[in-house]
């Protein structure tokens, strides 16, 4: 494994695990954010679970189960871009560089994981 996909995935995941645990938590900025975006408080445990599964398979992929862990980052991409496009869509652009960070470094450990 080269150093770059194991950096770039291990800081994606753990920041992915953090704003999934913020969101478990009801943190108020997850909160506050949701409500900004037009999504339901009822979706902020069903999303932080997808995220953090998201996580999860990232250190799966990182520990030996390759295929998990490109699953994992393609799912994180999907999910980043949903999230991206709520921002755009209720056109709360002060923070999409939030979403757009998340996205960035899901797609970058995904193409480092499929060039493994």
């Amino acid at each position: 494994m080269n150093t770059a996909y194991i950096t770039v995935t291990a800081i994606t995941a753990i920041i992915t695990a953090g704003i999934a645990l913020a969101g478990f938590a009801r943190a108020s900025f997850v909160a506050g954010n949701m409500d900004e975006v037009g999504a339901p408080r009822s979706w902020m445990p069903k999303l932080a679970t997808l995220k953090l599964a998201g996580a999860i398979g990232l250190i799966g992929g990182l520990v030996g189960f390759r295929p998990l862990g490109i699953a994992a980052a393609l799912g994180l991409v999907l999910f980043f871009i949903g999230a991206v496009t709520a921002h755009l869509r209720a056109h709360v652009l002060y923070n999409i560089a939030f979403p757009g960070a998340y996205l960035a470094l899901s797609t970058a450990s995904l193409a480092l994981a499929i060039i493994q």
